[in-house]
């Protein structure tokens, strides 16, 4: 199993840019799938994740409305829109999933098995 991350880039403070995660099979329709993110000399931290089946999310405290996180079931891709990025949104983002379904207020400690390569976010002010 594979995924695939793109969309990152360098934005302005204030801009958006929306990330992609591709799965290579639909392993994840009954589980997990989200996003961290780990900036330079940082640890990896959760930003969203969705639970495949009903569409429940977790969100970080530091992206609650400005990010959002979306499925689509018939390209096995997980999206997420980042909108009023700031520079402290700086960092290497990753794809994260896993076929088990952990409960709502699991998700963002729940233990991933499968990521993908980063992509990087870089917003300048």
């Amino acid at each position: 199993v594979q995924l695939q991350a793109s969309g990152g880039g360098l934005v302005q403070v204030g801009g958006s840019l929306r990330l992609s995660c591709a799965a290579s099979e639909n392993t994840f329709r009954r589980g997990v799938m989200g996003w961290f993110r780990q900036a330079p000399g940082k640890e990896r931290e959760f930003v969203v994740a969705i639970r495949w089946t009903d569409g429940s999310t977790n969100y970080a405290d530091s992206v609650k409305g400005r990010f959002t996180i979306s499925r689509d079931n018939a390209k096995n891709t997980v999206y997420l829109q980042m909108d009023s990025l700031k520079p402290e949104d700086t960092a290497v983002y990753y794809c994260a999933a896993d076929s088990r379904r952990p409960i709502t207020s699991a998700i963002a400690t729940w233990p991933y098995a499968y990521w993908g390569q980063g992509t990087q976010v870089t917003v300048s002010s």
